[in-house]
């Protein structure tokens, strides 16, 4: 005779009792950073160095406004200089023709070598090399004298170099060269982070090469060329202060400095001019942002994503908003 016995019911588990990980580091450094912040306030407040009241009434004066104005221009130029001309030397570099590949390495060299300091004093006197700058026929008093004609001149037009290469001119054109061979290596990055399936598909299709470089390559390229560019242009947006030694009247740190030597309150308008340089920064990363988000489209994880739930979607014969296909 058997005895059928139940087995015996399992015992419920207790509830887990969760403890958080605690992070005593972590208040520790919200607290070192709460206690600076605030020692940093009080200084804004109580350090009568800074006067305030000064600085806002000057730093909003006329010729500030002008010197402002000067600086937007000279990045504006610079930078259109520095993009367009950068483009080509990055098309040179990758040129299969072996002339373009060097005269474009020599350039990115020399310009990447030397400061832009430097390159601003250097343009600024470049009026001691030519006196006036002629446009004609090359060594047309050479040719001349080949034929016994010494006063021989072929020239068409030309002007005082003092009158073209003037302040701004000279800054304008050390930022702008400069910047390009900065941009030629982003914009050759760029170039060659698009696969190549692409420019053969494109050659298949009897597209020609300007064609493609200028309706797949670039397109593509701009996801990448974007962010570099636009740290490019807030580095261009500070270095505009350096043609102040060329020197350039018409740019703001150097309007800035005028009014500190004049009154002899310098600290005041050095704290006027990183205000300024903050709230430029601040507009051309908003700009950066948008440019961003928009050459970023179909990257990314989220659009991975939606690419493969369509993916799926046209195998089910569904769509992705979970409704029947029509």
């Amino acid at each position: 005779m058997s005895v059928d016995t139940d087995p015996p019911a399992r015992a419920r588990p207790e509830p887990i009792k969760a403890v958080p990980v605690r992070h005593p580091g972590r208040w520790v450094g919200v607290a070192v950073i709460a206690v600076l912040t605030a020692m940093f306030v009080h200084m804004l407040v109580t350090n009568k160095a800074f006067q305030w009241s000064f600085m806002v009434d000057e730093m909003f004066r006329p010729p500030i406004i002008e010197g402002l104005r000067g600086t937007i221009l000279l990045l504006v130029t610079s930078m259109v200089i520095g993009i367009g001309l950068g483009i080509v030397i990055a098309i040179m570099r990758l040129s299969p023709n072996p002339v373009l590949r060097g005269v474009s390495w020599v350039y990115t060299w020399f310009f990447r070598a030397v400061p832009r300091l430097v390159l601003a004093i250097l343009f600024g006197n470049l009026g001691i090399l030519w006196a006036r700058l002629e446009f004609g026929l090359p060594f047309d008093r050479q040719i001349g004298a080949l034929f016994g004609l010494h006063d021989f001149e072929a020239r068409l037009f030309g002007f005082t170099a003092v009158d073209i290469l003037t302040g701004f001119v000279a800054g304008m054109l050390a930022l702008g060269l400069s910047e390009a061979a900065y941009m030629a290596e982003i914009v050759r990055a760029g170039i060659q982070s698009v696969d190549e399936g692409q420019t053969e598909a494109a050659q298949a299709l009897g597209l020609s090469r300007g064609q493609i470089l200028r309706r797949i390559v670039l397109p593509q390229a701009m996801r990448v060329i974007i962010p570099p560019t636009g740290n490019e242009t807030v580095a261009m947006l500070k270095d505009t202060s350096l043609v102040a030694f060329v020197p350039v009247s018409m740019e703001l740190f150097f309007q800035l400095k005028a009014v500190g030597t004049r009154t002899f309150q310098p600290f005041p308008m050095y704290v006027a001019a990183t205000l300024w340089y903050l709230l430029l920064t601040s507009v051309l990363l908003v700009g950066q942002y948008y440019l961003e988000r928009h050459y970023s489209k179909g990257f990314g994880r989220s659009s991975r994503a939606r690419q493969r739930l369509r993916g799926l979607a046209a195998e089910s014969g569904g769509t992705t908003s979970g409704t029947a296909a029509p």
